[in-house]
């Protein structure tokens, strides 16, 4: 079987080491590099191709986006999973939608940062604490039917709006909103905004 290689964009000396230490260790992991900066490590994933890159988003989040969606056109099979200490829902929704396939904090638990990297190896989105994240292409639910204007609410659960502002850009009242989503919940069997916002990561934006 061959071993899932992961690439680390990281500015700190220590943390790479841990990180090689960590992962010198797996049979199903190797650690192929790193660099500590978003230009010198876009050069190297071309000439690597690694099949993760695991990115800090230090640089900026305007420099990250722009990088994830580079990786995603010249290195194909290259696979990014954004590496944090926090970032908020709707910065985790526009690195998605740029085409990360993970997000991880820095402060997860060995076990975490592993399940995330055997995760998005084997084809699949990752998200700490989504019930989701585990599902791949063939495991996942059949995407359920939904109405225009449900689809154009999911969209916009997407991009991190909330029921006043989707009411606002639809032109509808935020009382209408809440029922579209009551249904919008029942037929996804989602729990809450942002996992139906990985669902709409996952199904609309790949031409449901």
């Amino acid at each position: 079987m061959s071993r899932i290689s992961v690439f680390a964009c990281e500015s700190q000396p220590i943390v790479l080491e841990g990180l090689a230490k960590v992962l010198s260790g797996c049979e199903d992991i190797e650690y192929v590099g790193s660099a500590s900066a978003v230009g010198e490590t876009f050069a190297a994933v071309r000439q690597i191709q690694p099949d993760i890159v695991l990115l800090d988003h230090s640089a900026g989040l305007t420099a990250v986006f722009e990088f994830i969606a580079a990786v995603k056109s010249a290195a194909g099979k290259c696979q990014t999973v954004l590496w944090v200490q926090d970032l908020a829902e709707v910065d985790c929704f526009r690195a998605l939608r740029c085409g990360a396939r993970g997000v991880l904090k820095k402060t997860s638990q060995v076990e975490v940062l592993l399940d995330c990297l055997r995760t998005v190896g084997r084809g699949d989105v990752w998200i700490e604490g989504s019930s989701e994240q585990h599902l791949d292409g063939n495991e996942r639910r059949s995407a359920p039917r939904l109405t225009p204007r449900e689809k154009q609410i999911v969209q916009q659960i997407c991009e991190g709006l909330k029921n006043k502002e989707i009411a606002e850009a639809l032109s509808i009242t935020a009382g209408t909103v809440t029922v579209h989503l009551m249904h919008i919940f029942e037929k996804t069997g989602v729990k809450d905004r942002f996992e139906l916002a990985l669902f709409g990561l996952k199904n609309l934006t790949a031409g449901q």
